[in-house]
């Protein structure tokens, strides 16, 4: 089984802040640092760890060189990953003194895919292979179509939640991935229980993973819901927090884990994250996890 994943590839400009800057407000930032990031890399690159066959379908612009190497580096398939004339998606990032982020995305080559380049991705994948997407890239909606004529496991992590998500027929995804904000944002309903509700309701044979933060995470499909804790750790930065966790559990679910068992990795695959800086390179090897002990 091989994993294909649409997604974005960005280069991330972290500052280091007091605090996330509030509206009309200037603050001096104590640093800079530049890595390499965006929710579809930092996605493919945790699968990679966690020991799955993977490979990126996505567009850089100028400065890309970096990205298409950090996945050559982890062994993510690169063959699908075209350069092309412009700018590359980039990432302003804020981390404040207790590791919390506020992000402003630019898409730029994220928001270059066209039907013709989905299609021949597609064309080497069958239906018994993954596809994954985020919403950080254009043509969400289609690339949820084409996969879905090939009869693939569809599996969307919806982030960041917008309008574009209105023209994507959900009820073919497999499996949905999630957090608290963008559950809501989906729903209309601001506490758990009416959120795992409305989306049973709404798509009765999907997986859905809701991550809560430092509540853990909750697991519900058509008969079952589990609720996994979170490991409490110093955080450093929880950037790639969410990414590390998708890679993770997507890697038990290829190898036949049990659903407990997968969330568990997940969860100390993230709580290893938190405690470094960075993105991409705050993920961790499968060995760092599954010797953890918490």
């Amino acid at each position: 089984m091989k994993v294909i994943n649409f997604g974005s590839l960005n280069l991330d400009y972290v500052y280091h802040v007091a605090h996330i800057v509030a509206p009309g407000e200037t603050q001096d930032t104590a640093d800079r640092t530049i890595f390499c990031g965006g929710k579809g890399l930092n996605q493919s690159i945790a699968l990679a760890k966690a020991g799955v066959e993977v490979y990126h379908a996505g567009m850089v612009g100028e400065g890309g060189e970096a990205l298409i190497s950090m996945c050559e580096k982890e062994k993510v398939g690169i063959h699908y990953i075209w350069k092309i004339p412009g700018p590359c998606g980039h990432k302003i990032i804020q981390v404040d003194e207790n590791g919390q982020n506020s992000i402003l995305l630019y898409g730029g080559a994220n928001q270059k895919f066209t039907k013709n380049y989905v299609d021949e991705v597609l064309a080497d994948f069958s239906e018994n292979d993954v596809v994954l997407v985020q919403n950080e890239i254009n043509l969400v909606d289609y690339i949820i179509e084409a996969a879905s004529k090939k009869r693939m496991k569809i599996i969307f992590n919806l982030s960041p939640y917008n309008q574009n998500l209105e023209k994507c027929d959900l009820a073919k995804v497999s499996l949905f991935l999630l957090n608290e904000v963008e559950a809501e944002q989906m729903t209309g309903r601001s506490d758990v229980e009416g959120m795992l509700l409305e989306l049973k309701y709404r798509f009765p044979a999907a997986e859905v993973v809701l991550t809560l933060g430092e509540e853990g995470c909750i697991y519900q499909d058509a008969s079952r819901t589990f609720h996994q804790e979170s490991f409490h750790v110093p955080v450093k930065d929880t950037t790639a927090a969410g990414d590390t966790f998708t890679g993770y559990f997507i890697a038990a679910k290829v190898f036949g884990l049990d659903v407990r068992e997968g969330l568990i990795i997940a969860s100390k695959a993230a709580a290893i994250a938190v405690m470094r800086e960075g993105a991409a390179s705050s993920i961790p090897e499968k060995a760092e996890v599954l010797d953890m002990e918490l």
